[in-house]
């Protein structure tokens, strides 16, 4: 088994144990590493690796935000499938019923 990197042990635990533990997704646990090593990695810079980190931030805010816009206020239910008194008037309804 292939030993971890120091930029990636420091501390009491290893980034990867840390992202597991949180059950982050994808995009928040890369930024989570890239975090935790910046400065830290032979041959990359701090300001890479914090530029980095913010791209993956910025990618889940952008999802969160479009996954939100779909479900609309039930929490869960597309706006176009509520009934109108959940969401609209009348006429957003008769619109959707053409």
């Amino acid at each position: 088994m292939a030993k971890s990197p120091a930029h990636y042990t420091r501390g009491a635990i290893e980034v990867w144990d840390f992202v597991r533990d949180q059950d982050l997704n994808y995009h928040l646990g890369n930024a989570i590493k890239y975090i935790c090593r910046a400065g830290h990695k032979l041959h990359a810079s701090k300001q890479d690796d914090l530029e980095k980190a913010i791209h993956y931030l910025q990618n889940e805010l952008e999802h969160t935000i479009f996954e939100s816009e779909l479900t609309g206020p039930s929490g869960g239910v597309p706006h176009s499938l509520l009934s109108y008194d959940e969401w609209g008037s009348e006429s957003d309804t008769e619109i959707f019923d053409r």
